[in-house]
């Protein structure tokens, strides 16, 4: 199991690693070794996670997240497969945990009366600044 909040575990047989061959330096290594990490979580028919979780995690994921409703994560930063392989559960997990975070609810606010003043006066100065560019008409 992979704790990543109190409530929230995932079953390592949740996630599926695939390991591929990384772009970038390496030298002769890197057309040899398969160190890059695709991983790949079912976020659609996940046990582990709630509705509410489900769904802030496929808007905070967008495009990494399949039409099926699978995330994909690719982990290539470092040059062997087991610290590719921890970055990328480390990244999942952060993920979940961004979004199980409740969005605070907004308070609706209303102007003060000063402020409302404030406005009115600005725009009163600014209306006068533009009166006073105008033409004055040439009376004969």
């Amino acid at each position: 199991m992979i704790p990543v909040t109190r409530t929230i575990s995932l079953n390592e047989n949740e996630i599926k690693l695939h390991f591929v061959r990384s772009s970038g330096p390496g030298g002769q290594n890197v057309n040899k070794v398969a160190t890059a990490v695709q991983l790949r979580f079912d976020v659609g028919n996940s046990p582990a996670l709630p509705g509410d979780v489900r769904t802030r995690l496929i808007r905070l994921a967008r495009r990494r997240v399949t039409q099926e409703g699978i995330l994909i994560i690719d982990a290539q930063r470092f040059r062997t497969q087991e610290r590719n392989r921890e970055d990328a559960i480390a990244r999942l997990v952060e993920l979940i945990h961004r979004a199980a975070e409740k969005p605070k609810p907004r308070e609706k606010t209303k102007p003060s009366p000063a402020s409302k003043q404030r406005r009115i006066e600005s725009k009163k100065r600014r209306g006068e600044t533009k009166r006073m560019r105008r033409t004055v008409p040439v009376s004969e």
